[in-house]
């Protein structure tokens, strides 16, 4: 790669490419695009044809990229790539769009509608062609001589040659232009040696039988090949075309019209019309059009399509909305904060689309070595058929066309270069479906060798907000006094703790008396004056150390105290008019299905930490309840510890996951083998590690992993039946069966065997539509 020195920014674009039969093809474009000046990346991708470009425009433009490819000999197919470009890592700009996705891909549908139909009227009628030809041969020649069926042949064999068999010469001329050569040259070398050599039969043939050569012909070998071959490529279109569904399905999700506000009239419009800071009304059961934040109104919206969590989350005036999540019961207005390409679906689609496009590292090798492939598969061809002509039996012409054609027809590299692209398309899609969104290929790879996990705690196995789990009452005094006015003091303050105590309140309709002469201690709590009703009342809600300094008596709750004390739980004691209340019991709640999560990790065979900044007892407690062994807990680390926490075990042989909230576990989100942010939303969490969940549930960690090691293996799958294809075909190809068994390979079966190869590559691919990937099913890891 060549590039000029430049501080611009770079960009990346998506070129749709025409033309790629196999991994060959995708090696030497890449080659092309990197040896171009300004490019800093390039990725094609065999499965989706689309090659993903990271350039510098004051040094490359989109005329230089295209001409990159069509130096390759390849072309750009007109329009744009059915991926947005709206999310980037690091310091790049995208490409402008142009119309929505969801045009942009029903565009693209009809379009590849329309050539996947003329390429099946190509394979059908070139079989047809075949099988009457195969017919003719077995017409006893007493009826119709053998030179004149062969006269009949020429003609539609001819027409197939040449109108069928079009695709392969151009494909194979253009490669050989450039001195290189692809699974189209295989195709066309195997075709039109067959066709030649029947065409030299039917018009000469007194010099084929002065020659001592068999007077055999092969059109129909020619025409079922060039059909078996289009018919492989009709069915592995259609079966690749199912590996992107996921995409679909989720753009599926969007609504398409959104209900405006304007004055006082309500208006339906296209979604493609709404615009930032516009006000729209969702009503039960509609769709939530745009990202926004509600207004007015209240009501339960329905996150799992996007999220996986099963339960409604409520929302009221002051709360995010997402857009494609579902409205149930109530009515609110919002105002509209991210539309089109820049809501929370639209990067979504736009992250899945990338991961499903990138490139694991397992599959550079198999592209490596497609691109010198098809050179060898040529020289053996050559090879056999000398071998066949020098040594071989009568009629030794005929074995030697015979295994010539079939050795390069039945060698496609075409299998090798589906084998990882389909697995991780296909993959990632049923992870996003999930609320799992996976970067790319590599970190996809890297997850399932996974075998240790570090947790943070705050916010992956407990709430991440601390809750009032027990209230209790001094003699004499309700619980809902204490609640009320501990309740309505800590309305002041900004403190966790005291909005964990208003919450509480709430939830009980309490604590909206009026407050004055209120006071925040700095590491105490807060002291001031309540107001119920014509009542008030002197109250402090703090610690320990603040009441007893204040001079109250703490003997009436002092065994209560003592037993919430500790555990990891907070305790704030609460004084009326200078006697003890009661006291409230706090904690960051440990999320229901946090020692699940740890259980099926384990159960996995994976060790389990647990890394947090909190305090040793707090950690500890933790670790009981969800079932992580008291040796793996490490507390009271700072931010920098946990990465060397990640580095300790790496530098131990250990491939690390990091899960943490992505925003103050960035260090050892970037340090460990694979980031996975959890639970922090669809915004930042996107942008923060290579994996994601969506979701709050900790369970998607398992799920996540799981998921990787499922793809890893039909990955590994796919590559080696693509080899042990060509290892052990290839040789039968060639003849060796021949001596011993009289066994042969015919071209037709030949072109059959290679069409499958291909098919069967995507179709175990698709096997991982079935994977359930979501947190709370059971996953074999």
């Amino acid at each position: 790669m060549t590039t000029t020195p430049t501080t611009g920014t770079p960009r990346e674009i998506d070129l749709p490419i025409e033309g790629m039969t196999c991994a060959s093809c995708v090696n030497r474009i890449e080659r092309f695009l990197r040896n171009t000046d300004g490019v800093e990346s390039a990725s094609v991708n065999l499965a989706t044809e689309i090659a993903t470009i990271r350039y510098l425009p004051e040094v490359a433009g989109r005329d230089e990229l295209v001409g990159a490819v069509e130096a390759a000999g390849y072309d750009v197919r007109p329009g744009v790539a059915p991926a947005p470009a709206s999310i980037m890592a690091g310091p790049i700009d995208s490409e402008p769009e142009t119309g929505s996705l969801a045009r942009r891909l029903a565009t693209d549908d009809a379009t590849r509608a329309r050539e996947d139909r003329y390429l099946l009227g190509q394979a059908l009628a070139s079989i047809a062609v075949a099988l009457v030809l195969m017919v003719a041969m077995f017409v006893p020649q007493t009826r119709i001589p053998m030179e004149t069926i062969n006269w009949l042949a020429l003609g539609p064999a001819t027409f197939i040659q040449v109108w069928a068999g079009r695709r392969f010469y151009r494909a194979a001329w253009r490669a050989a232009r450039h001195r290189s050569t692809n699974m189209d040259t295989l195709v066309a070398v195997g075709t039109t040696a067959a066709w030649l050599y029947s065409v030299a039969v039917t018009l000469f043939p007194d010099v084929i039988h002065e020659a001592g050569l068999h007077p055999e012909t092969y059109f129909d070998s020619a025409t079922i090949i060039i059909g078996l071959v289009l018919l492989g490529r009709w069915l592995e279109h259609r079966a690749r075309a199912s590996t992107t569904g996921a995409i679909r399905r989720l753009i599926g999700l969007q609504a398409t019209t959104a209900r405006r506000i304007d004055g006082e009239r309500e208006v339906d419009v296209p979604l493609d019309e709404v615009v930032v800071g516009d006000l729209l009304r969702v009503r039960p059961g509609e769709k939530v059009p745009v990202d926004g934040v509600v207004v007015e109104g209240a009501s339960a919206v329905d996150t799992s399509m996007l999220t996986g969590e099963p339960l409604p989350v409520e929302v009221t005036p002051g709360i995010e909305v997402v857009g494609a999540t579902l409205n149930t019961t109530g009515t609110f207005a919002m105002r509209a904060t991210r539309v089109g390409g820049d809501t929370a679906l639209a990067r979504i689609v736009d992250l899945v689309a990338r991961a499903q496009g990138s490139k694991a590292p397992i599959q550079r090798v198999a592209d490596r070595i497609a691109e010198v492939f098809v050179p060898i598969v040529l020289l053996i061809a050559v090879g056999t058929f000398a071998v066949w002509y020098l040594l071989g039996p009568e009629p030794r012409v005929t074995l030697a066309i015979t295994a010539f054609i079939s050795v390069v027809v039945i060698a496609c590299p075409c299998a090798m270069g589906l084998a990882t692209p389909t697995a991780i398309m296909v993959g990632t899609g049923r992870g996003a479906e999930a609320g799992i969104l996976i970067r790319g290929g590599e970190a996809l790879e890297v997850a399932h060798r996974v075998d240790a996990v570090v947790l943070d705690k705050t916010g992956t196995l407990t709430l991440g907000r601390p809750t009032v789990i027990d209230v209790v009452a001094a003699p004499g005094v309700a619980v809902e006094q204490v609640i009320d006015l501990a309740g309505a003091l800590e309305r002041g303050s900004e403190h966790p703790l005291g909005g964990a105590i208003t919450a509480r309140a709430n939830e009980d309709e309490l604590g909206f008396g009026r407050v004055a002469a209120f006071e925040a201690v700095v590491g105490g709590g807060v002291v001031g004056q309540v107001t119920t009703g014509t009542d008030g009342y002197e109250v402090i809600v703090g610690n320990r150390r603040l009441l007893e300094q204040r001079g109250i008596d703490l003997t009436p709750l002092a065994t209560a105290i003592d037993d919430a004390d500790g555990g990891g739980r907070t305790v704030a004691l609460v004084a009326v008019d200078g006697r003890i209340a009661g006291l409230m019991t706090i904690s960051d709640p440990v999320r229901a299905e946090a020692g699940a999560a740890v259980r099926e990790l384990i159960a996995g065979g994976i060790d389990v930490w647990l890394v947090t900044g909190d305090a040793r007892s707090t950690a500890d407690a933790v670790g009981r309840q969800v079932g992580i062994p008291a040796h793996n807990v490490v507390a009271e680390v700072l931010p920098a510890g946990k990465a060397a926490i990640v580095e300790r075990l790496q530098a131990a042989g250990r491939t690390v996951a990091m899960v943490g909230d992505g925003i103050n576990d960035a260090p050892a989100l970037a340090s460990a083998d694979v980031g996975i942010a959890i639970g922090t939303g669809t915004d930042v969490a996107i942008e923060a590690a290579p994996i994601t969940l969506l979701g709050a549930d900790p369970r998607g960690v398992a799920a996540a992993i799981g998921l990787s090691r499922a793809t890893m293996t039909t990955v590994r799958q796919n590559l080696f039946w693509a080899f042990a294809y060509n290892i052990v075909l290839i040789p039968i190809a060639m003849g060796v069966l021949v001596p011993s068994f009289g066994i042969a390979l015919s071209p037709a079966l030949a072109a059959a065997a290679m069409a499958l190869s291909s098919v069967t590559v995507v179709a175990n691919a698709l096997r991982l539509r079935s994977y359930d990937a979501r947190p709370e099913a059971a996953h074999r890891m």
